[in-house]
């Protein structure tokens, strides 16, 4: 069985990014949000309070993180494109699981959220050329890192939580 953690796999860089590919990924920002919708549709409040491994977040906390995780993500790519590699602070992604709104709060909060901020995203990121894709920010454990990169490692963001949330459904809830 496939670590439960990574469900399809680690993030691997791509080995060169093309405009064709950067398309692509910005169209997987665009789509993650009916990704995530799909993915916890008529889930009940139990479901959603389920871990989707043992000693992982519930599919509740993985909905919140994936929107506090692309709130971040909008803002460094902001950043990046408007200063010349400026730091960028990582977030403590687990206690931000545990606080109230990751914890408690009703998933649609985070699911209009995600689909207002990603379709803001994919606009903005399609007003970049080429070039502004090898800007960088700045961050204390991940060093340099290009749009080119976050890009990439956003979009497998996306589809790595949302697999745990699907592969969930089809092992645990199947089973239940």
């Amino acid at each position: 069985m496939k670590d439960p953690r990574y469900p399809i796999g680690r993030f691997q860089e791509p080995a060169e990014y093309t405009p064709e590919l950067r398309e692509r990924l910005i169209q997987e920002i665009e789509d993650m949000p009916q990704r995530l919708e799909e993915a916890v549709a008529g889930l009940s409040e139990e479901d959603l309070g389920q871990t989707y491994r043992e000693g992982g977040w519930t599919i509740r906390q993985v909905v919140h993180h994936l929107a506090d995780a692309n709130v971040n993500a909008y803002v460094r790519f902001k950043l990046a494109a408007t200063e010349d590699n400026p730091p960028v602070k990582p977030f403590e992604e687990a206690e931000w699981a545990e606080l109230e709104d990751g914890a408690h709060e009703d998933v649609s909060v985070s699911l209009a959220l995600v689909s207002a901020l990603n379709r803001r995203w994919a606009t903005f990121l399609r007003s970049l050329d080429t070039e502004a894709f090898s800007r960088t920010y700045n961050h204390p454990v991940d060093g340099k890192t290009s749009l080119d990169k976050a890009l990439a490692f956003y979009t497998w963001h996306g589809r790595h939580h949302i697999a745990q949330i699907t592969n969930w459904r089809e092992n645990y809830k199947k089973a239940a």
